[in-house]
């Protein structure tokens, strides 16, 4: 399958070429100090917190860069490695409102949501990994994390991406992962979640706490990544090529301190590169722009032999409309014809800020759409079916064949969401929008009992640890 590309190889080396001179006569300012000595013990040069990179240690960099990187899930079924299972798709992350199921108002985010979109995902094929994609708004100032991870690990099973906003929230999260997994080496063999963090602030600065993260966990050797997040107009300058520039040099900044912590560190080319609106200075997170960025920075990736991802498929929209579906359905189509491995996509509104269960249902379909794309044909002498051409031609038809009635799930994707067939049968069935068939479908998935949520034994170990962990049970609840 041809991958869609926008710069030739020469263009390709020359993008490279101008990060190597950002890094090296501008440099990064890094505000943390153990990060400024890691990077000096490398051999970079430090002026005033400002880190320059000589070519050559960018160089011998990428040439410890690995070319796969694993999500492990607290059930080995659902473990991912991309490229070679790619595209995946995760949730967006992370919001702090939440459209409610029942009355369709916004308001703020509670662990009650998480376990409720936990376990809606676990039963949505097109999600590989859970982002915990909503805030805890609930939660107490002490365990600001947990109040997030304890009812996203107790009631999805896939692989769980999230971060933390300390290294004393990390280390907590840590420590109760390590619980649920029987100890701390049998974490370490199956680390379960994945850390993901934006340390690098455009333009070019590393800031405190993400760093002070990220640093921890390479030293642990547990699974993490970054995305770098820069804006055309406000950022970076106002131009597709010069904020890609930035955003690679960005990249390979942090793949410097990432190989020199762990040499062979498995790494993610994760990005959420936009343009801003410069009418008015708006985010445009759902912008075909976005997608453009994405696809190019993509084929930076595998000039650099790593997986690529990032938020794509994302909408400014702050309903679930025509509008978040365009914007969604364009990007995503977009950014997997140009090759990308992992989408953080799913059930996110009004630019990040809203999760909605109907979205997250929808983009569920997208997703279902854009893998079966990337499949392609099958091909074979046995798919040709030439008997069963002469078999049933000349004004014949093939309905009554067994073949047909054979393949009939496995051919075509049989959306639950979309409509199909005459309107007459749709008006008397159900008349029903989009939104409404997919809040339906969520509410129908929601009123299922959990079949990933720990038993008895394991919550009680995990609450005589952890004092005031949630006042209430966090079961998913039905709507």
């Amino acid at each position: 399958m041809n991958t869609k590309e926008y710069l030739t190889s020469e263009q390709v080396g020359q993008v490279h070429d101008k990060s190597l001179e950002i890094l090296q006569n501008v440099g990064i300012l890094v505000r943390n100090q153990k990060c400024l000595e890691i990077f000096s013990k490398r051999g970079c040069l430090i002026e005033d917190n400002v880190v320059k990179f000589p070519p050559k240690i960018v160089e011998e960099t990428i040439s410890q860069f690995t070319p796969k990187f694993t999500f492990f899930a607290r059930d080995p079924e659902y473990d991912v490695t991309i490229p070679d299972d790619g595209p995946l798709m995760v949730t967006a992350s992370s919001a702090p409102n939440i459209i409610d199921p029942e009355n369709g108002e916004e308001r703020p985010a509670v662990s009650k949501d998480i376990a409720n979109i936990a376990h809606l995902i676990q039963q949505l094929e097109g999600y590989d990994i859970f982002s915990i994609p909503v805030l805890a708004n609930d939660a107490t100032e002490d365990q600001f994390s947990l109040f997030r991870f304890y009812p996203a690990l107790k009631n999805c099973s896939k692989p769980i991406r999230s971060n933390t906003p300390t290294i004393l929230d990390l280390k907590k999260v840590l420590e109760m992962a390590e619980l649920i997994a029987g100890g701390a080496e049998a974490y370490q063999k199956r680390p379960f979640i994945t850390h993901h963090y934006c340390p690098i602030v455009a333009p070019l600065t590393m800031d405190f706490e993400s760093t002070e993260a990220v640093i921890y966990l390479l030293e642990k050797k547990l699974p993490t990544y970054i995305t770098v997040v820069q804006n055309a107009g406000v950022t970076t300058p106002l131009s597709l090529l010069s904020c890609l520039t930035v955003g690679n040099a960005e990249f390979l900044a942090y793949a410097v301190l990432a190989q020199t912590i762990h040499p062979g560190a498995p790494l993610i080319y994760a990005v959420l590169a936009t343009v801003a609106d410069m009418r008015n200075g708006d985010y445009a997170p759902g912008a075909v722009e976005t997608a453009m960025l994405q696809v190019a920075h993509s084929q930076m990736a595998r000039f650099y032999n790593v997986p690529s991802g990032g938020y794509i498929g994302l909408t400014g929209s702050h309903n679930n409309d025509a509008q978040s579906g365009y914007e969604t359905g364009i990007s995503v189509t977009h950014a997997v014809d140009g090759g990308i491995d992992m989408m953080n996509a799913g059930g996110l509104l009004s630019s990040l800020m809203v999760f909605d269960y109907a979205k997250a249902v929808i983009d569920n379909e997208i997703s279902l759409m854009v893998k079966k794309t990337k499949k392609g044909f099958e091909f074979g002498e046995d798919k040709f079916l030439i008997d069963l051409i002469a078999e049933g031609s000349h004004g014949g038809f093939f309905l009554d064949k067994s073949h047909t009635v054979k393949n009939m799930r496995d051919v075509a994707l049989l959306p639950k969401i979309a409509v199909r067939g005459i309107k007459d049968k749709w008006m008397k069935k159900e008349s029903l929008t989009t939104h409404d068939r997919a809040l339906n479908e969520a509410v129908r998935l929601l009123s299922r009992p959990s079949k990933t949520a720990f038993d008895a034994k394991m919550d009680q170990k995990i609450r005589a640890r952890f004092k005031d962990l949630i006042p209430e049970d966090v079961e998913p609840e039905s709507f």
